[in-house]
């Protein structure tokens, strides 16, 4: 038998394992409860991180499909909904540091589907969506739409709405 499967992990007595769904990145299909075990880790940030890299994963799986990553389908959701954006805006918008933006909008704005014109201030430049970027955006929508009730129906509606909130408190908490 795979010794993945067989490792029990080691928690405090009284101590319950938060389930948290997720693939196999073997398999590329989901793990079951009766194969993870995820341990509750006592650092907030570690938990944090374990369970963005799995959703991440999720998502990226689902718009893998479509051609697109994770990351470009963010920018293209975000610019489609606030269009006319500074590229600072964005940054902070997003809590994404001004490098990684920069070169994820080349990308975009390679692809042709990202328009750049001049702010009033003429040194910001306002970001939106090119007609190729708002078909892109479309196209890659169900693949999105398909990872996000995958992830609602894994915690389901109450478990989705309480994450849903408490990330965004906690964001707005720490910002």
């Amino acid at each position: 038998m795979d010794a993945r499967k067989t490792r029990r992990p080691v928690l405090p007595m009284g101590e319950r394992c938060i389930y948290t769904f997720y693939m196999d990145p073997e398999s590329r299909q989901p793990r079951t409860r009766e194969t993870t075990t995820l341990v509750k880790l006592p650092c907030a940030c570690a938990n944090l991180r374990r369970t963005a890299r799995l959703v991440t994963q999720l998502y990226e799986q689902a718009l893998g499909n479509a051609g697109i990553t994770a990351p470009q389908f963010t920018l293209l959701q975000t610019l489609k909904l606030a269009p006319g954006i500074s590229q600072r805006q964005l940054a902070e918008f997003l809590g994404i540091d001004s490098t990684t933006l920069t070169r994820t909008l080349a990308l975009l704005r390679k692809r042709g589907w990202l328009s750049a014109q001049p702010g009033a201030d003429r040194r910001a430049l306002r970001l939106g969506l090119t007609k190729a970027g708002e078909k892109e955006y479309e196209r890659a929508l169900p693949y999105w739409q398909s990872a996000q009730k995958r992830l609602k129906q894994a915690l389901g509606e109450p478990n989705w709405n309480r994450l849903v909130d408490a990330i965004v408190h906690t964001a707005e908490a720490i910002h």
